[in-house]
């Protein structure tokens, strides 16, 4: 595989056993040092790094001198409370001596699901990685329920990737790749080195072992590879409780890769062409023109708008002759699109009386 210094983006998915001592229920702070150094590393190479971190409820418990057993939900969510701020500190006093900014993000599986929320995450994280942040993300486990829950942070992790386009994503484990068997009970269980398609008969391999204070099993894994590489990204699981776990990776630890057939922006292109668009979008010459040359669309160029959508929907774009250009994800209303249309970017808080976004389609939401 490439190197993780290759990837324009990485996000690192982080397990509460590699995070928390399991017997003292506090902070391996000499691990989440070293972590840190990884990142540092990274971004010295020009790599955006998002991590996906559980611990929240973990540190909570020890806190709170909660046991180790399963918490009726209300327990879980208040020991998530009390755990999240501590998670948020640990990370910002082990990056912050590196001069790296961090901020916390909280989401909810109902978060992707729901097209505006997903817009916002998105354009959160985009703005965030652009600043040079990195990013801190976790379940958002003291609102979540089981109908809104990911459950696990290795899908959540895959999810954050595929929204932000990542080229790789890092699962670190507790075990270190994908086996055909559980390596703790077959001794002539083999790791793979590569998988680049998820067979049937690889999923029949996965078992449900997890560590006491994660929840995430193999299959989980499974789901979050399938997500992953179908948006473009690959996935790698390797055992991560060593110190510098990542230069580990790039020094040739055993891991397991899953490959990508497309990259993530094919990929993005790909799911946008594939959606049923919610309403039509003519534009003018020079919009058609713009668009041929990579440019997002403005109001300005926009002649006419039909249908009903709403923001985060996906719009046909026409040129002046009806013929269908491209399509794309709308950042407005049908209704707010019809005010600002062929208005000036500068125009449209004026129009809408509130500020909004200077494209109505963004480049990286247009597949041509």
């Amino acid at each position: 595989m490439a190197a993780l210094t290759s990837a324009r983006r990485l996000v690192v998915k982080i397990g509460s056993a590699l995070l928390v001592d399991r017997n003292t229920g506090l902070l391996r702070s000499d691990w989440l040092t070293s972590l840190a150094q990884d990142v540092t590393w990274l971004k010295g190479q020009g790599t955006d790094v998002i991590l996906v971190s559980s611990g929240s409820i973990a540190l909570g418990r020890g806190v709170l001198g909660l046991p180790m057993a399963a918490l009726p939900l209300e327990k879980s969510q208040a020991a998530a409370a009390v755990g999240q701020i501590r998670l948020a500190r640990a990370y910002e006093e082990a990056l912050t001596p590196h001069q790296i900014t961090t901020a916390q993000v909280l989401v909810t599986l109902e978060d992707s699901e729901n097209r505006r929320r997903y817009l916002n995450s998105r354009a959160t994280l985009e703005t965030l990685l652009g600043l040079g942040v990195v990013p801190i993300v976790n379940e958002n486990d003291t609102v979540a329920t089981d109908e809104i829950r990911y459950g696990d942070n290795d899908r959540l992790a895959a999810q954050i990737a595929v929204t932000v386009g990542a080229d790789q994503l890092i699962l670190l484990s507790d075990v270190d790749g994908f086996y055909s068997g559980n390596p703790n009970e077959d001794a002539s269980a083999t790791r793979f080195e590569t998988i680049d398609r998820i067979t049937p008969e690889i999923e029949a391999m996965a078992g449900d072992a997890g560590s006491g204070l994660s929840k995430g099993g193999m299959k989980t894994k499974l789901l979050a590879a399938k997500m992953a590489t179908a948006g473009g990204c690959a996935m790698a699981i390797t055992e991560g409780s060593t110190l510098n776990p990542l230069k580990s990776l790039e020094n040739g630890a055993n891991s397991t890769w899953f490959t990508a057939t497309l990259d993530p922006h094919a990929a993005r292109k790909r799911w946008i062409s594939a959606m049923k668009p919610r309403g039509e979008i003519t534009v003018d010459d020079g919009a058609a023109n713009a668009l041929a040359n990579g440019k997002s669309l403005l109001p300005a160029g926009i002649v006419e708008v039909t249908g009903d959508f709403g923001r985060g929907d996906p719009v046909a774009v026409l040129d002046p002759n009806a013929r269908r250009l491209a399509q794309g994800i709308s950042r407005y209303t049908a209704q707010e699109a019809d005010a600002i249309k062929g208005r000036k970017s500068s125009e449209i808080e004026a129009t809408l009386g509130y500020p909004g976004r200077a494209a109505l389609i963004h480049r990286d939401d247009l597949a041509l």
